[in-house]
């Protein structure tokens, strides 16, 4: 994974966070597969996990909450990707840590369009989640929510999720897909100079005793530098 970690370095290197280099993430060295998914998100998407290691999106203020479209599509196998290495919706169904389908671009930032919500439900956008962690509004859907705030007041937001494996992790389903051992999610305007990092280790017993996102929050650089140290 030197390349890899090249790549990231670079990333970080760059980064006020508000000075994100994209290219140090979503990259041939770094990811087996980039997905761009009609324009609306990047995924950078590993084989191995057969699951996402980034995605990044831009949350424009002025879309959200005008349309709300409430109908949601199912989930489906992302066929862009060769079969061998897709996740599928019944590799989540009755799964032993009975964890949820987390999105990693979220229906909510993406319900203003029928075409862009059908997009969020690929499967290669969907990583196992413990549901204490994923639904929790003082958790990650609380930071969805925040990012959705950040981009009314700002006018606009980008996001940059990231997703960590162990080297030998718990994996689920007929297609063994692996369960991330933490996740991340940079919230940034480089214009208005904000930025926001949030880390969670997918652990039901990490989020005990932690009462709100502020207690998710980190340095968005030593999140960087500690991507490449590990």
């Amino acid at each position: 994974m030197i390349k890899e970690s090249i790549a990231l370095f670079v990333a970080a290197t760059t980064l006020s966070a508000t000075n994100i280099n994209l290219n140090g993430f979503f990259n041939k060295e770094v990811c087996d597969q980039v997905l761009t998914n009609k324009g609306y998100f990047k995924t950078c998407y590993d084989y191995k996990a057969k699951g996402a290691k980034y995605v990044a999106y831009t949350l424009n203020g002025d879309l959200i909450n005008v349309k709300n479209i409430k109908k949601r599509p199912r989930f489906y196998e992302d066929k862009n990707i060769p079969k061998r290495y897709r996740s599928t919706y019944k590799d989540y169904t009755h799964n032993k840590f009975k964890m949820d389908r987390g999105h990693l671009y979220p229906d909510a930032a993406a319900d203003d369009n029928y075409q862009k919500l059908h997009s969020v439900y690929a499967m290669s956008n969907i990583i196992p989640q413990y549901k204490t962690i994923n639904r929790g509004k003082k958790y990650w859907a609380g930071v969805e929510r925040y990012a959705r705030h950040m981009a009314t007041k700002l006018r606009s937001v980008n996001v940059l999720n990231g997703v960590e494996y162990d080297k030998k992790p718990h994996r689920i389903g007929h297609n063994q897909i692996a369960v991330p051992k933490a996740f991340w999610k940079i919230i940034y305007n480089t214009k208005e100079k904000f930025e926001k990092c949030f880390y969670f280790e997918n652990n039901p017993l990490y989020v005990k005793g932690k009462n709100s996102i502020k207690d998710f929050i980190v340095d968005c650089n030593k999140l960087l530098q500690k991507k490449i140290g590990r």
